[in-house]
């Protein structure tokens, strides 16, 4: 039965409040404190140090969502909570916490901002920007990359399921943070070399076992990036408006041979229907960035103006899309 327009508009609404609970409960740990057996609110909220009255209504509204269930003897895990257990395969809970931080709260709290001027939010609570903001506070810095990392293991089984590498003998990934696609991709390529280019704060921090991947620190506003035959960047263009986006295709334009291909990867907006998970990531970007999603003539817009040439769309099985070009 579909639902009425009043309570429709009444969920989105509210929507916030049990997203808050979902941010408090992955912070505090709880699923890691529930087990094959359900474990009673007082409980939980003991090991935690909380309160459990308060504890027990956060969870019963979470419940209410199939996040934990609510039984007799306290509450026990659903799929869905699983993900918020720090030790599983594909925990979610450094993601939720992440969304919880005062960088992304704070900057969606203030996102008027964003829609009357179209800056980042995020300026209003450092004027540097966010990269500027994770400086300055190390314990939320981890748990950003720790939410990066945990995104990035499902992306990237996606991402090699999709795409065949095999074509080339060297791939540089531009801002590829830890290495953690690239390394995935040399293992399935052994044919293949890498380079891995970010920031010197990035790069010098690294324990990097695969042997046929070079590091390279530098800032692809203004260092030379390396040449090569592909250039993967995943999840980097869509940070930046178009202005930097350009100046980033650009560096690699500079740096690439004619016939060299660039893979973006990271979400694209479909043009036939709405997709509610890329347009929320769209205004998460907005606020927290600058950056936007984009649609795929919008990505074939930015190639051309750095001489690149749209070539293919690949859709994978989770959210990522690779869009391919090719240097001109």
């Amino acid at each position: 039965m579909a639902h009425q327009p009043h309570e429709v508009v009444w969920t989105f609404a509210t929507a916030v409040v049990a997203s808050r609970c979902l941010h408090l409960v992955a912070d505090l740990g709880v699923a890691d404190r529930v087990g094959d057996q359900p474990v009673p609110a007082d409980e939980l909220a003991s090991s935690c140090g909380v309160r459990g009255d308060s504890l027990d209504r956060a969870l019963s509204l979470l419940a209410s969502h199939g996040i934990f269930e609510r039984q007799a003897g306290g509450y026990a895990h659903t799929p869905a909570s699983r993900l918020l257990c720090s030790d599983h395969p594909h925990s979610m809970r450094p993601f939720v916490r992440m969304m919880g931080l005062p960088f992304m709260w704070g900057s969606l709290t203030q996102l008027e901002h964003s829609i009357r001027t179209g800056l980042p939010a995020i300026q209003l609570i450092e004027p540097k920007g966010v990269w500027s903001y994770f400086k300055d506070r190390p314990t939320e810095a981890r748990i950003f990359d720790q939410a990066m990392t945990a995104k990035a293991g499902a992306d990237i089984a996606a991402v090699l399921a999709a795409y065949d590498f095999s074509r080339f003998r060297t791939i540089a990934d531009i801002g590829g943070g830890r290495g953690h696609l690239l390394c995935a991709v040399l293992d399935t390529v052994p044919t293949a070399d890498g380079v891995l280019f970010d920031l010197p704060g990035v790069i010098d921090t690294l324990e990097l076992d695969q042997e046929r991947l070079t590091a390279q620190a530098g800032d692809f506003f203004v260092d030379p990036l390396p040449t090569a035959d592909a250039y993967v960047l995943m999840e980097v263009i869509h940070d930046w408006p178009d202005v930097e986006a350009i100046a980033i295709l650009n560096a690699i334009r500079r740096a690439a041979s004619p016939g060299a291909t660039v893979l973006v990867i990271e979400g694209v907006i479909p043009d036939e229907h709405g997709d509610p998970r890329a347009q929320t990531l769209d205004i998460m970007m907005l606020s927290v960035t600058g950056g936007r999603e984009r649609r795929i003539r919008h990505l074939g817009e930015l190639f051309d103006r750095a001489g690149f040439r749209l070539r293919a769309r690949t859709k994978t099985a989770g959210p990522m899309h690779i869009v391919e070009a090719v240097a001109v």
